[in-house]
């Protein structure tokens, strides 16, 4: 059975470590907030100005002046701090950001990202996604692994306009967690229900599959 958004937020949690800076691309991203493990310490950061995201308010804790890059209102956490969007690509252009999730529409066997458009369609702007893709060297896509047509979304080159060329090394999507080398997509983790057959088929790029590939745990 395909993962859920929550799932996916969960599994990415999974992959944070104490001391991490880490920063929410807009959509699925955002729900890690939520799921940070217990004992783990990190400093969530969005490119408008805040270092030190909480996870969503409650109703009683909105802020309509506390909101991330996707314009969603947020908490702040303990020692938190705002700032102006300058510096923050100022942190993620320097390389301070230790890990990076963020969505995206295709993702190829050489690592290229296409996340901010599609070719006839309106589209808001690229936000900070170029900027991220170039200042991170730790970077998680989530992703649907096919259309709602069932055209893959992991192929062997992207069809749309890249937002980052050679850059992704890991892609957690609805159906596997994979990570991306020499070339080649590999199949290291598959959803709860989910066969490596099914996950193959809605491939278009290359993929190397393990003798053994485990199913995710919840």
């Amino acid at each position: 059975m395909a993962l859920t958004r929550e799932q996916i937020a969960i599994r990415v949690a999974r992959e944070l470590k104490d001391g991490y800076y880490v920063n929410l691309g807009i959509g699925i991203p955002t729900l890690v907030a939520n799921y940070v493990p217990e004992g783990i310490d990190v400093m969530l950061q969005s490119e408008n100005g805040l270092l030190g995201m909480g996870p969503f308010p409650t109703e009683d804790e909105i802020d309509a002046d506390m909101i991330n890059a996707g314009k969603q209102t947020v908490t702040a956490a303990t020692g938190a701090s705002i700032f102006s969007s300058a510096e923050s690509f100022a942190m993620i252009r320097g390389g301070h950001v230790d890990l990076t999730v963020l969505g995206a529409f295709e993702v190829d066997i050489e690592g290229n990202i296409a996340s901010y458009m599609i070719p006839g369609k309106l589209i808001k702007g690229m936000g900070g996604a170029m900027d991220l893709v170039a200042g991170a060297d730790n970077i998680i896509v989530t992703m649907t692994h096919a259309s709602k047509h069932g055209e893959s979304k992991l192929l062997t080159k992207c069809t749309l306009p890249l937002t980052g060329a050679g850059c992704i090394k890991k892609v957690l999507t609805d159906l596997a967690f994979i990570e991306i080398e020499n070339g080649t997509f590999i199949l290291k983790e598959r959803a709860p229900g989910v066969s490596v057959e099914e996950i193959v088929s809605k491939t278009e790029g290359k993929m190397i599959v393990p003798d053994h590939v485990p199913e995710m745990v919840f």
